[in-house]
């Protein structure tokens, strides 16, 4: 086996890493950053494009670019492009091949194997949506793991001591808090629980709607209807959430961001901290309930957590931190980067399965011992929700229970399977149904069938069932409308094979495309700054330069350049940097 990465697919950024030393290390992308944005985008000529190039280009190409596609894992969504349905696998396998090729690139080597993290609060149809995701990537997945345990053996590895810590998980797209206790080389998850549509995107949707109320109020006109416009607001919503974990204030400047019959609109509106945590306050409030019910489940009061661990990009928010600190009494810890301590459990987990740790290491000494989120049930008379597996019952485990027939001489039964906590089925998530088939015939009640559940070390359910009065095994697969058959696996696996190179054309025509645009605004600005300190002769040159890459760009976007277009531009960029590089100008 060769090396193993652990791979953190989050909704709003991805982290990769792998074990180097003995140690979890980060990978960087082939841009230079630690985390790579989760957006897909396609260009108007098709290329797709991945992670920072896409999320630049969003505001000029927003119906064709995909943000938080985790929020959809394990639904029956698709977004129509070019006439074709994409589902939220094949879109969270495209940010995985980039990850997988950034990774490939850093250790000069093939990777094929793979632990990726989940949501702990993911449902069975979530978790096998993410392992197909991995699949059409080229992965094997060999571990399905929960964010805040990937998070906890992260911290585990440094700090083996006894001790119950609570893993307080807010990310782009949803919230999670377990309740862990690290024992003498084993981590054992004793309770989870969240909330699978909260986290920082919903922040976010708070920044944006009160811009663009403000912007109605100011000049009347409503920025909804515009995406291009929204995409932008959404950008600089982002921009000012993070800068207010720092400030104050924040200042949020758009100029023509709008057009009125009597010229062009700039939206330049302040927004303080004392604002943004009144419009959110009842989004931390929210995470309450989750933390009280997981304390619950583990028997614990607070006074016996010794630690709690801060995970998630969006706990970097003041009145997050404020919130658990007076919730838990005591200070949270930031031992851990919350970008990146995910991967980096998700690393130590894929050396362990791969046998490639230090013998007499941290790492390779510590057991993991997770727990499903949710029970487990079937639907009986009456719509009830009958429990076989309660939720927090550590895994991989598995339960059987004796099933008879309602009606004389049935030769068949269909099984309904359900996961969640409500009494009635209507209430909870249908995983899928299945028919037991072959049965003898006899009359109700006689007939005595056994099903068993198991959930396996992914925390993803599978069923079996067994006619006990003739000794005959049937296996029976649960099926679901938001998993993909195997055959649209495989054609999208093939997709995947076949586009590759075009896509990583497409990628670098769009960045020549970006970097370009990029190079002339600043050659501008710096012809600008030294109007008195540059000769005429070499102010000319470098102004004929700059102007010919601005005449090879033309009209092209960087949602829309040809193979062309971007032949012209690399002649007209190598012009200009020869002749900055002949003044030893550098830019």
């Amino acid at each position: 086996m060769g090396r193993v990465i652990g791979i953190d697919l989050g909704t709003t950024n991805s982290c990769v890493a792998v074990m180097e030393g003995g140690v979890p290390k980060v990978i960087p992308n082939n841009e230079g950053y630690r985390t790579t944005p989760s957006v897909v985008a396609f260009s108007k000529d098709g290329h797709r494009l991945v992670g920072d190039v896409a999320k630049r280009q969003a505001a000029v190409n927003a119906d064709r670019t995909m943000f938080s596609i985790k929020r959809h894992m394990g639904t029956d969504y698709r977004k129509k492009i070019d006439g074709k349905h994409y589902t939220p696998q094949e879109i969270s396998a495209y940010i995985l091949t980039k990850l997988k090729n950034d990774a490939e690139s850093y250790l000069g080597e093939e990777v094929t194997d793979a632990v990726i993290t989940v949501p702990a609060y993911f449902n069975d149809a979530g978790r096998q949506a993410t392992k197909d995701a991995g699949r059409i990537a080229g992965l094997n997945v060999l571990r399905i793991i929960n964010e805040p345990t990937s998070a906890a053996l992260a911290y585990g590895l440094d700090n083996g001591q006894p001790q119950k810590i609570l893993v307080y998980d807010l990310g782009g797209g949803t919230f999670d808090v377990s309740i862990i206790e690290i024992g003498d080389r084993v981590i054992e998850v004793l309770a989870t629980s969240g909330d699978n549509h909260l986290g920082g995107d919903d922040f976010d949707d708070r920044i944006v709607n009160f811009l663009v109320e403000q912007f109605r109020t100011q000049t009347g006109i409503n920025l909804v209807k515009d995406p291009s416009a929204m995409s932008r607001v959404r950008e600089e919503a982002e921009k000012a959430k993070k800068e207010l974990s720092s400030a104050m204030t924040a200042n949020i400047n758009l100029p023509f961001i709008a057009m009125a019959k009597d010229g062009p609109r700039h939206m330049d509106i302040q927004l303080t901290r004392q604002q943004f945590v009144s419009m959110t306050s009842d989004l931390v409030d929210r995470t309450v309930t989750p933390v009280e019910n997981a304390l619950h489940d583990a028997g614990l009061g607070k006074q016996d957590i010794d630690m709690v661990l801060l995970v998630g990009g969006s706990t970097r928010i003041p009145s997050v931190q404020d919130k658990v600190r007076n919730l838990m009494g005591k200070e949270p810890s930031r031992n851990l980067n919350p970008d990146e301590c995910v991967a980096m459990g998700a690393a130590i987990q894929g050396g362990k399965l791969s046998g490639q740790l230090i013998p007499g290491s941290g790492a390779s000494e510590i057991i993991l011992m997770d727990v499903t989120p949710m029970s487990l049930s079937i639907e009986t008379v009456g719509g009830i929700a009958s429990r076989l597996i309660e939720r927090n019952t550590t895994i991989p485990t598995r339960h059987s229970q004796i099933f008879t027939t309602a009606g004389n001489f049935q030769t068949s039964v269909d099984i309904k399977v359900f996961q969640g906590e409500r009494k009635f089925t209507r209430d909870n998530k249908l995983l899928g149904n299945f028919r037991l088939s072959g049965i003898k015939r006899a009359p109700a009640g006689t007939p005595q069938i056994e099903v068993t559940f198991d959930i396996d070390v992914n925390g993803i359910v599978n069923v079996s069932a067994k006619d006990l009065g003739t000794g005959n095994l049937q296996s029976i697969t649960i099926t679901s409308n938001s998993n993909m058959t195997e055959e649209e696996i495989q054609r999208a696996m093939w997709e995947a094979r076949v586009y590759e190179k075009q896509d990583e054309q497409g990628e670098e025509l769009v960045q020549l495309r970006i970097d370009a645009g990029n190079l002339t605004s600043r050659i501008s600005a710096e012809l600008s700054n030294h109007k008195k300190d540059w000769d005429k002769q070499m102010r000319k040159e470098i102004k004929d330069a700059n102007n010919a890459l601005v005449k090879a760009m033309g009209s092209s976007t960087p949602e829309k350049i040809n193979v062309e277009t971007a032949e012209r531009i690399r002649e007209a960029k190598d012009r200009l940097m020869e002749v900055l590089g002949r003044y030893n100008i550098s830019v």
